[in-house]
């Protein structure tokens, strides 16, 4: 099955620009079912209220529980004391499967990776090249499971988007997702230096187009169970990484309405 680790859905109130203005599900989802694709993980866009927005991702979600899966979109400093109590609500509530956070917004912090521990979720984190971060979240959070979205930099950083590979060798935690890699020779070093285990695909939907960033999953020519295992499994892999057992959280619909999340380009 193939399962889209990084995908948007509709409205942000910034209008500075798609990434928190408005990112349509239909095109996306035409598009999706031509590439095969049949889970994605959505979550919410730059939005000035992340607990509005993370209710508007739950009615998506629950309406189509058997097409998507969401993540809890945080502000580390906006939200600082309310991070438990949102991911709980999010977890608990609505059955999502990790946190989503932006360096756009805040750096990361103990509070969010705490959370996080604490219902056995992993955190999607986008570093915007600043990928020095990972070494310290791996080792301070060996039990947390993190994915760095783009290679460690949608703005084409080539020299974090290197060094990005070197962490994902290093620790067991680490994961990053193929979303938005425009030098394709680093995604081939990734999967040299790491192994494919440690890549997911996200297409950075919908602004992205989900068959042009599987097309580069499939140029790497991987057997066909390592290109599974990027394609899907190595995400449900990231679910299971240090989830304690009794944590299992009920899906159960939430309102209706929509949500986005952030493509930014430039630091």
């Amino acid at each position: 099955m193939i399962i889209d680790c990084h995908c948007h859905a509709g409205k942000g109130d910034g209008l500075t620009g798609p990434w928190d203005t408005d990112a349509p599900l239909g095109p996306y989802l035409r598009r999706a079912a031509r590439a095969g694709i049949r889970r994605t993980v959505l979550f919410a866009a730059f939005h000035s209220d992340y607990a509005a927005a993370n209710r508007t991702v739950a009615g998506i979600v629950g309406a189509r529980p058997d097409r998507f899966w969401g993540f809890a979109f945080v502000h580390p400093e906006r939200d600082r004391g309310r991070v438990l109590d949102m991911v709980r609500e999010a977890v608990e509530g609505w059955g999502f499967r990790g946190i989503k956070v932006h360096r756009h917004d805040a750096r990361v912090t103990r509070e969010v990776c705490d959370a996080a521990r604490r219902f056995g979720v992993p955190v999607l984190y986008d570093v915007m090249g600043e990928v020095s971060a990972v070494e310290l979240l791996a080792g301070e959070y060996p039990d947390v499971a993190f994915v760095i979205p783009h290679l460690g930099s949608f703005a084409d950083d080539w020299k974090a988007q290197l060094a990005m590979a070197d962490h994902l060798a290093r620790h067991p935690n680490v994961w990053a997702d193929t979303s938005g890699v425009r030098r394709f020779d680093l995604l081939v070093n990734a999967v040299r230096r790491a192994g494919p285990g440690k890549l997911l695909f996200g297409s950075d939907g919908p602004w992205l187009h989900p068959g042009v960033e599987l097309a580069k999953v499939r140029a790497l020519r991987l057997s066909a169970a390592d290109e599974a295992g990027v394609l899907g499994g190595n995400l449900l892999r990231v679910f299971a990484y240090g989830r304690p057992a009794a944590v299992r959280p009920a899906v159960r619909a939430a309102g209706a309405a929509v949500a986005a999340d952030p493509w930014l380009a430039t630091p």
